[in-house]
């Protein structure tokens, strides 16, 4: 173990001091909801819980397809920065603004219309129904600026500044909870709003940091010579299809991932409002989890996009198994965490005795899923900076939409496992996904290194 730990140990070191600030900014999309989630449970009741997991589940699937397309931008930008090519850089977040206003718009366009249409095809409870629209609204419209910050926060991290964006979403989060409880609650004069005021609360602080992140990389001296060649109105077929080539795959791997997940939120919906209320309460911390993976990912893409541009494989693998070994040992502490404290975690959402008890035992399962679920976003992290997205994106297709949810839906409703045996299926999708990602990335280095 310690000569592991000294071999890898500049690695551990490198890979740690630029994840940490990614890690902490990409908890912040998840820990909006995790704070909707609890200023919902604790003050708005269980049917108001329910209608969060609902429209959190239609909508994070239109998240992670802008956020995917946003994440196109980091490999390219840390790939020209390795080769010192700084105009190209500026020329890149041109076209990827252009292309994440636009797809924010579509994707508002979409959520909003396609779920009101969807919601009542999907044999819910009807109250839950009826408070989850007014929340979809302002959600929906919470993706534009959400892209905007995307696609700042996302040029920053790919030449190394992360600690910007990490301070950014950690005041948003913040004034998230503080305008989410004065909204729900009513306070300060203010009449109130129950669900609404967390969707207000959220469009307000995503509107706001991606204000401030902007405002940063137009003003940072940080960022002068490689914003030389950005004009707004230079937008160019080639590159936008540069950045679509690699951030359109990306979009579909989360896409796949977490619309298994919200597609398990919908069939708990049928078992009943509980079972739908510890759904989201359980998703809510393996949510926070799989972020922080996330971004070690994240970094992983970074350092491994520097060093494929570099053409120095022999360090990107190294790196690589740095960053494997790093959330290896992050997601045995985490699942540790959920089997000691799955009587007491669902606490922090909501005081529901009934969704508590189903919330603790889907706690268990998430524990078992924690390895899984962490070295296969890795992988997809790993490839993604060496450019490699294609494959990897059918390999998140076959294990969560081909395996995972079926399996899911055929324990836990045909078999009537119930909420356990949905979840048994999404353990089986993530393990599937982790080892095909972790084998692609051995035989793609060891290609590399050959030649």
């Amino acid at each position: 173990m310690n000569q592991l730990y000294q071999k890898y140990k500049p690695h551990y070191n490198a890979n740690l001091k630029l994840a940490i600030p990614v890690v902490i900014s990409q908890l912040g999309h998840t820990l909006v909801q995790l704070s909707d989630s609890i200023i919902v449970g604790h003050f708005a009741g269980t049917i108001s819980l329910a209608a969060v997991s609902l429209v959190n589940s239609i909508f994070v699937i239109g998240m992670v397809l802008g956020l995917g397309i946003s994440y196109g931008i980091t490999p390219l930008i840390a790939q020209h920065n390795g080769k010192g090519n700084f105009a190209e850089c500026g020329r890149l977040l041109s076209n990827s603004f252009f292309l994440n206003i636009i797809s924010g718009v579509l994707l508002f366009v979409l959520i909003y219309f396609g779920s009101n249409l969807l919601m009542d095809q999907l044999d819910q409870t009807p109250a839950v129904v009826k408070e989850a629209k007014p929340f979809m609204l302002l959600l929906s419209l919470s993706i534009i600026p959400m892209l905007m910050f995307s696609t700042f926060k996302q040029f920053a991290e790919g030449l190394g500044f992360t600690k910007q964006a990490m301070m950014i979403s950690i005041w948003g989060n913040i004034l998230n909870i503080c305008l989410g409880i004065i909204f729900v609650k009513g306070m300060f004069g203010i009449a109130p709003m129950g669900i609404r005021g967390v969707g207000y609360s959220t469009l307000i602080d995503r509107t706001l940091m991606a204000i401030v992140m902007g405002t940063y990389v137009f003003r940072s001296a940080n960022f002068k010579k490689y914003l030389q060649n950005f004009v707004l109105t230079a937008i160019d077929k080639v590159r936008c299809m540069q950045l679509l080539r690699i951030g359109a795959p990306i979009s579909l791997q989360y896409a796949f991932e977490i619309s298994a997940f919200s597609a398990a939120a919908i069939l708990m919906g049928q078992l009943g409002s509980v079972q739908q209320a510890a759904h989201q309460v359980a998703i809510s911390m393996a949510s926070l989890t799989y972020m922080m993976a996330s971004g070690v990912s994240a970094a992983a893409a970074i350092k491994s996009g520097n060093h494929f541009g570099a053409k120095n494989y022999q360090e990107l693998r190294a790196s690589a198994m740095a960053s494997y070994h790093i959330i290896i040992l992050f997601m045995m502490f985490t699942a540790l965490l959920f089997v000691v404290c799955n009587q007491w975690l669902p606490w922090i959402v909501t005081s529901d005795k009934s969704v508590i008890e189903v919330a603790s035992h889907l706690l268990i399962i998430a524990a078992v899923f924690q390895l899984f679920d962490g070295t296969q976003v890795i992988g997809l992290g790993i490839l993604r900076g060496m450019g490699d997205v294609n494959v990897p994106t059918f390999i998140t297709f076959l294990a969560y939409w081909v395996i995972g949810l079926p399996l899911g839906y055929l324990l836990g409703i045909h078999l009537h496992f119930g909420p356990n045996g949905i979840w048994y299926g999404l353990v089986a999708g993530l393990g599937v996904a982790s080892i095909l990602l972790y084998l692609r990335f051995n035989k793609n280095t060891e290609k590399h290194l050959a030649a």
